[in-house]
């Protein structure tokens, strides 16, 4: 009896009777909001729930494009699909959408999350825009 608990034990091995378990999720979120940052190199998404906690989340970058892709509109897409997809476990069904920054991904990322079965309420554009920009160069003199 103890030499068989030994080699249990020196084995490492998990008993049979047990198994893994799945992830849990612990929350179910209805609606989120949705902020799509999109810079000339690269697009990310991000979902949270109503105070701001992070849902989910994805780049191009992590979903496999590298370089000169990852700023495309086809990454950005694949890269909304994907965060899609990681909000749904969550249950969220309805998003209002924040959009930020030049890059050439902004309308492919809200078609993917729209693609994707979540009802979009609304999109607003919160890029930042300067008031009066920076100081300009004194002036040359030739």
């Amino acid at each position: 009896m103890a030499d068989e608990i030994k080699t249990q034990q020196a084995d490492g091995a998990k008993k049979p009777d047990q198994k893994a378990q799945p992830k849990r999720r612990y929350r179910t979120v209805a609606f989120a909001r949705v902020y799509v940052n999109c810079s000339f190199n690269n697009t990310i998404i991000t979902f949270t729930d109503e105070k701001g906690g992070v849902i989910a989340w994805s780049t191009s970058g992590g979903n496999g494009f590298r370089g000169t892709k990852k700023g495309t509109p086809f990454a950005a897409q694949i890269t909304a699909a994907k965060a899609s997809a990681k909000a749904a476990d969550y249950g969220v069904r309805q998003a209002m959408i924040f959009v930020s920054g030049p890059g050439p991904g902004r309308e492919t990322a809200i078609r993917g999350i729209a693609q994707s079965g979540i009802h979009v309420v609304s999109i607003k554009d919160i890029t930042p825009i300067p008031h009066n920009g920076c100081r300009p160069p004194k002036a040359r003199r030739v």
